[in-house]
């Protein structure tokens, strides 16, 4: 797992510098769009920036795409799912009754059930309309 962490690092690296690489060309192509003045003789003129910019942009966006290609690889390689994960509680709460805040479930399953005195009450009429439909 720490493959993937460390290529997850090198990944948000190559990430910004492509787009501060991006941010620095202009649209027309002159390079170094920040407003570069100065000779045209000098350390790097405004052809060569343009040029060095743009296969700067290339080899980062390279370097990108096979960089997730392979962290796609790792990940799948990392989370192989060969074993059944069964650690998920799967308990349900006995669901309460919110008018009277009383617990709806039966207190023992196993029991019959009682004959009782009272009269169940009526159900409460339902705003289905297709309720009765069969």
């Amino acid at each position: 797992m720490s493959l993937f962490l460390f290529l997850t690092v090198v990944q948000g690296i190559i990430a910004f510098f492509l787009v501060v690489i991006v941010l620095m060309q202009r649209s027309e192509g002159g390079g170094l769009g920040i407003g570069s003045g100065g000779s045209p003789g000098g350390l790097m003129s405004a052809r060569g920036a343009a040029d060095f910019l743009t296969r700067t942009t290339k080899w980062l966006a390279v370097a990108f795409v096979v960089l997730a290609i392979v962290l796609a690889a790792v990940a799948v390689g990392a989370t192989s799912g060969r074993e059944i994960d069964d650690t998920l509680d799967r308990t349900v709460a006995p669901a309460t009754d919110p008018l009277t805040g009383q617990s709806s479930a039966p207190a023992d399953a196993a029991a019959p059930a009682a004959v009782s005195s009272q009269a169940a009450p009526a159900p409460a009429p339902s705003d289905d309309p297709l309720a009765g439909v069969q």
